[in-house]
C-alpha cells in the first residue's frame, strides 16, 4: 500500500487555515458561499488528518519509552501494549484518510431527480414501481431529505406506471446512484388467484439535479404545450389544462410534469429537463475518461439487472457485489436500504482505491 501524500496534506491544512481566515474576515455573499462549501468539503479531511498525526506522535512518544534503556520495566510493558493496541488503529486511520481523498464526483453533494416505471409484469410491475418508490420516499424521510412529486401515473390498482420525483438534501445523489438499474421481483401477485409466483420488473432512474449554471436551454430549443391531467381516478386527475410538457427539441427528450399548477409545474419539467440534458453531458464526459474501465457498481447502466426482491424466501440480493440480505421487509420500508447502499460504496471505494494504488 503506498505511502500518504504528505505534501498534498500539508497544502490541504494551509488552504483550510486560509479559508478560515478569510471567513473570519468577512467577504461579498457570492465570495462567502463559495468559501463556505469549500470549508465544509475541506473540514473532514483536515480532521483526519489532525487525528492520523495526533496517533502518530503519541506511537512515537511510546516507541522512545520502549526503548528507553532507563525506563521501569512495567512502564516499557505498558507502552509496548499501548503501541500494539495503537498500530492498527492508525492503519484504520491512515485508510479512512486514503478514502477521503480519493476523486469525488462532482455530482455526489446534489439533490436527485428519481424516476421508477413499471417494467416487463403489467398491472403487478406498477404495484412494484410503487413498492420501490415507497421505499424510496422512507429512506430519504430517515435521512432528512425532502421528496417532492413532479408527475405519476397510475393504474387502477393504486400501482405505478411511472412516477418522477425530486428527493432534495445534502448527499441525495451519492447514495441514490447506486438504485438506476433495473430491479426485479418475484411474489405472488395480488391479481393472481392461484398462488402461482410471477417474477416482473421496474427500472429506476437516478439523475443529479442540475443546476441553472450547468445546462443553458435556449428558448427556441425548446416547445411548451398544456394539456388535461389524466390519470386512473379520483384526486389524481386535474380538470383544468393544467398539465405542462415540454419537449426539447434538438434531443426529443420530452418532460410532463402534472402535479401542481400551471407555473409550477412549467418550472418543475424544466427542472427535469435541465437534469436529464446535464446527465446526457455527464455520460459523454464519463464514457471518454473511463471508456477501458467497465464497473458495475455506481455505472448507471440501466440495461442491467441489478437486484432482486424475492417475497416468498424473503430476501433481496444485490447481483452487482453477490449481496444477500434476508429481510425484505426492511428493506422495503427503507430502514434495511441503507445496508445496501453502504455496501456499495465500499466496494465502489475499494475499486477507486486498487485503481489509485495501481496508477501510483
Amino acid at each position: 500500500m503506498s505511502a500518504l501524500p504528505e505534501e498534498k496534506l500539508e497544502k490541504l491544512l494551509e488552504r483550510w487555515e486560509t479559508i478560515q481566515a478569510e471567513l473570519n474576515l468577512g467577504s461579498n455573499p457570492a465570495v462567502y458561499a463559495k468559501l463556505t462549501k469549500e470549508f465544509a468539503d475541506l473540514d473532514p479531511l483536515v480532521g483526519a488528518i489532525r487525528r492520523l498525526r495526533s496517533s502518530r506522535d503519541e506511537l512515537a512518544g511510546l516507541e522512545a519509552m520502549a526503548k528507553d534503556p532507563a525506563a521501569d520495566k512495567e512502564m516499557v510493558n505498558l507502552a509496548r501494549d499501548e503501541i500494539d493496541a495503537l498500530r492498527p488503529q492508525i492503519e484504520e486511520q491512515e485508510q479512512a484518510l486514503r478514502i477521503l481523498l480519493l476523486p469525488k464526483d462532482a455530482a455526489d453533494e446534489r439533490s436527485a431527480i428519481v424516476e421508477v416505471r413499471a417494467g416487463t409484469g403489467g398491472d403487478e410491475a406498477a404495484l412494484f414501481a410503487a413498492d420501490l418508490f415507497g421505499m424510496y420516499q422512507r429512506y430519504a424521510d430517515l435521512n432528512g431529505w425532502t421528496c417532492e412529486i413532479i408527475s405519476i401515473s397510475e393504474n387502477d390498482l393504486g400501482g405505478y406506471r411511472e412516477i418522477v420525483a425530486s428527493i432534495s438534501g445534502r448527499g441525495v445523489f451519492s447514495k441514490l446512484k447506486y438504485e438506476s438499474g433495473v430491479h426485479r421481483v418475484q411474489r405472488v401477485p395480488a391479481t393472481e388467484n392461484q398462488g402461482r409466483i410471477h417474477t416482473s420488473a421496474a427500472t429506476v432512474a437516478v439523475l443529479p439535479e442540475a443546476e441553472d449554471v450547468d445546462i443553458d436551454v435556449r428558448p427556441e430549443d425548446i416547445r411548451i404545450d398544456t394539456m388535461r391531467a389524466s390519470g386512473a381516478g379520483g384526486q389524481h386527475v386535474n380538470k383544468t389544462d393544467s398539465a405542462v410538457r415540454i419537449t426539447h427539441l434538438p434531443t426529443g427528450i420530452i418532460v410532463v410534469s402534472a402535479e401542481k399548477s400551471q407555473h409550477q409545474n412549467r418550472k418543475l419539467a424544466m427542472q427535469v429537463l435541465r437534469s436529464r440534458l446535464y446527465e446526457v453531458e455527464r455520460e459523454k464526459v464519463d464514457s471518454a475518461r473511463s471508456e477501458a474501465r467497465k464497473s458495475q457498481v455506481g455505472s448507471g447502466d440501466r440495461s442491467q439487472r441489478i437486484r432482486t426482491y424475492n417475497y416468498p424466501q424473503g430476501r433481496v440480493t444485490d447481483h452487482r457485489i453477490n449481496l444477500t440480505i434476508h429481510n425484505i421487509d426492511r428493506v422495503m420500508d427503507g430502514t434495511g436500504l441503507a445496508e445496501i447502499i453502504d455496501a456499495l460504496v465500499t466496494q465502489r471505494q475499494a475499486e477507486l482505491l486498487s485503481d489509485f494504488e495501481n496508477n501510483a
